[in-house]
C-alpha cells in the first residue's frame, strides 16, 4: 500500500531550528529503550568491558538509534504530517528542513558506527551499521507502507541493540545474545499492535496497513495473545542459558504473567471494532472499548524495561556470589 508523498521540503518560513528539535529527530523514547537493551547486553557479556570504552560504546549505539530515527521521519515526512500522534514532529511542524534532516541523520550514522569501531569492535559497529540499514531501508522504505507484517519483520531493527552491547563487550554472538534478540523481536507485534488497535483512524489516514486495518480486529486481538504466549515461553527458555537464575525466573515469571493476562482481556475484548469512535488524541486517554488495549499497550514498555532491568540485575548478583 503506497502513499502519495507530499513535497513538505517546501515548507515557507521555517523557524531556526534548536538542538531540542535536532534532538526530537532522533526518537528519544525509542532511544531512551534501545540503550537500555544495549547497556544490558553489554553487561552480561562474558568479557568485562573498560569502563570508559563501555560508555563511549553505549554512546555510539545511542547516536545510531538517533540517526535511524532521523532517517526515518525524513522519509515519513508525509504521513507524520496527518497522523494525529506525530503531526508536531520537527519536520511535519515545519522547524526542520527536509535536507537538514537527511544530512544529520546521514552524518550521525556514520560518526556512530566509526565511532563504535573504535571503542569497541568491528563485528559491534558492523552490527550496528546493519541495524540502522534495516530499520531506515528494510522497515521506513519497504515494509511499512506495503505490508501488515512491517512490525513483525521490521521489528528486528529494535532487536539487535542487546546483540550490539553483547559483541562491543567481546562477547560475539552466542545463544545468550540471540534470545535476547528473539525476545524484543517477539515484544514487538504486541507492543504495537495494542496501540494500533485503538489508533486504526490515524493509520487508515496515513495509508499505513497495520494489523487491524488490514486483517482486523478481532484477528489482531488473537494474534496479540498468541504473540504473549510465545514471548513467555522464549523468557523461560532463557533461564536454562548462563543468564538464568532464581531471581530471574521469579520476576520474569510474574512479568510474563501480567502480560498474558492483559494479552487474554485485549482478546476478549472489543477494542478496534468501534474505529469511527476512537480517540486519537492522546496516547493514552481512550473511550471505555479501548482501554484493554491502551493498558497493554504501557504496560509492554515497562515490562520490557523491567525484563531487561532483572537480567542485568540477575547477572551482576551473581557475579557477586549472590
Amino acid at each position: 500500500m503506497d502513499t502519495v508523498r507530499h513535497n513538505t521540503g517546501s515548507l515557507n518560513g521555517l523557524s531556526l531550528a534548536g538542538p531540542g528539535d535536532y534532538y526530537g529527530l532522533m526518537k528519544p523514547r525509542v532511544m531512551s529503550l534501545v540503550v537500555f537493551t544495549a547497556m544490558v547486553g553489554l553487561i552480561c557479556a562474558p568479557a568485562p568491558m573498560n569502563p570508559f570504552m563501555a560508555i563511549a560504546s553505549i554512546l555510539c549505539i545511542a547516536v545510531g538509534a538517533g540517526a535511524a530515527g532521523a532517517l526515518n521521519m525524513w522519509y515519513d515526512r508525509d504521513i507524520d504530517a496527518v497522523m494525529s500522534r506525530t503531526k508536531k514532529r520537527p519536520l511535519p511542524a515545519g522547524k526542520v528542513s527536509p535536507s537538514s534532516v537527511l544530512a544529520f541523520g546521514v552524518v550521525m550514522s556514520m560518526v556512530s558506527v566509526l565511532g563504535l569501531s573504535i571503542a569497541a569492535n568491528y563485528l559491534a559497529a558492523g552490527l550496528l551499521a546493519f541495524t540502522i540499514f534495516y530499520y531506515f531501508v528494510v522497515y521506513t522504505v519497504w515494509l511499512k507502507r506495503r505490508t501488515p507484517q512491517n512490525i513483525v519483520i521490521g521489528g528486528a531493527a529494535g532487536a539487535f541493540p542487546p546483540m550490539i552491547g553483547w559483541a562491543a563487550a567481546g562477547g560475539g554472538i552466542t545463544s545468550e545474545s540471540l534470545i535476547l534478540f528473539v525476545i524484543i523481536l517477539l515484544w514487538t507485534p504486541p507492543h504495537f499492535w495494542a496501540l494500533a488497535l485503538y489508533k486504526q483512524g490515524d493509520y487508515g489516514k496515513a495509508g499505513i496497513p497495520m494489523m487491524p486495518n488490514v486483517k482486523g480486529a478481532k484477528s489482531t486481538r488473537l494474534q496479540i495473545f498468541i504473540y504473549a504466549l510465545v514471548l513467555a515461553a522464549s523468557c523461560a527458555y532463557l533461564a536454562t542459558t548462563s543468564l538464568g537464575s532464581s531471581l530471574y525466573i521469579a520476576v520474569a515469571g510474574l512479568l510474563n504473567l501480567t502480560f498474558i493476562v492483559l494479552a487474554f482481556k485485549v482478546w476478549r475484548s472489543h477494542a478496534g471494532d468501534d474505529v469511527m469512535g476512537l480517540d486519537e488524541a492522546s496516547l493514552y486517554k481512550v473511550k471505555i472499548g479501548e482501554k484493554a488495549a491502551r493498558n497493554l499497550f504501557a504496560y509492554s514498555i515497562i515490562y520490557l524495561f523491567a525484563l531487561f532491568g532483572i537480567i542485568a540485575a540477575s547477572h551482576l548478583l551473581s557475579g557477586l556470589g549472590v
